[in-house]
């Protein structure tokens, strides 16, 4: 009787990874409400986190830009102008910091059984989604108390939201494959989204930059992200610089591939290093 070997490697066996990701959708849902479960579970308050952080910076950043730097606000109350960048910033700093982070926090799951890894660092984002919902309603009141009556463009939120998604997975895709070998990488991701906060125009408009200056600018993929949330929500046209938009866009769906690229590549190796 012949003896043979059989080597698994992950979506290696029959060269059809997408399709072993559309076959493992149950266990995506699965760690998703796992996910969601464990964020909230030992908490005070709850989902009231959800509320709290973001209330918070924009009410820092309206009194230290709008009151003390008295920077513009293109004619709308600052706090609007705050909130409208810090919902597409809040969806993609909790997905950065837990994604980045996914792969070490499921180490047993890992090494165990084969399933596409890229599913892990993916489900964070389901529980930013949740939080971002959250975020929308609290907007709302937000926009009553200013009396304040969004652009039609905001039909457009599911667009710059997809946006914002494939920005986010693009970055987690890099950071949590590269965190499995350089551990370090868990240190350098807080530092990433708390310096991201201040680079980002999350609490000044955009236009503020000189407009020399724009172009290198929007080499951070969130401001195009930022950008168009506000132009959909304010309804300004100048709160898009086209060129910088353009540039973004393509820096982020250049980011996302590439890192799903990058993540594959090296996703055979995991079970090594965790």
């Amino acid at each position: 009787m012949k003896e043979y070997d059989l080597t698994i490697e992950a979506g290696k066996l029959h060269q059809r990874y997408l399709k072993d990701l559309w076959m493992y959708r149950e266990l995506f849902i699965f760690l998703a409400w796992r996910d969601i479960l464990i964020r909230y579970k030992q908490t005070i308050i709850g989902v009231a986190w959800s509320v709290i952080r973001p209330l918070l910076t924009m009410v820092v950043f309206t009194i230290v830009f709008g009151k003390i730097a008295k920077l513009p606000s293109g004619g709308v109350p600052y706090a609007i102008l705050v909130y409208s960048a810090m919902l597409p910033w809040q969806f993609f700093a909790n997905t950065v910091s837990e994604g980045g982070n996914s792969l070490i926090n499921n180490s047993t799951l890992v090494s165990k059984v084969y399933f596409p890894r890229i599913i892990i660092p993916s489900t964070c984002m389901i529980v930013s989604l949740i939080d971002f919902c959250i975020s929308i309603v609290i907007f709302a009141g937000i926009m009553v108390w200013y009396q304040f009556v969004p652009s039609w463009k905001i039909v457009f939120i599911p667009a710059f939201l997809a946006l914002a998604c494939i920005t986010a997975l693009g970055i987690v895709y890099w950071v949590s494959a590269l965190n499995v070998k350089y551990r370090d990488f868990k240190y350098v991701i807080p530092f990433m989204v708390q310096f991201g906060l201040y680079i980002s125009p999350v609490g000044f408009s955009s236009s503020v930059v000189p407009e020399n200056w724009r172009l290198i600018y929007s080499l951070n993929p969130m401001v195009g992200v930022i950008d168009g949330f506000r132009w959909m929500i304010i309804g300004s046209e100048n709160s898009i610089y086209l060129p910088g938009f353009l540039l973004s866009l393509g820096l982020s769906i250049l980011l996302f591939f590439s890192g799903f690229y990058f993540f594959r590549k090296v996703e055979r190796e995991f079970a090594d290093f965790i």
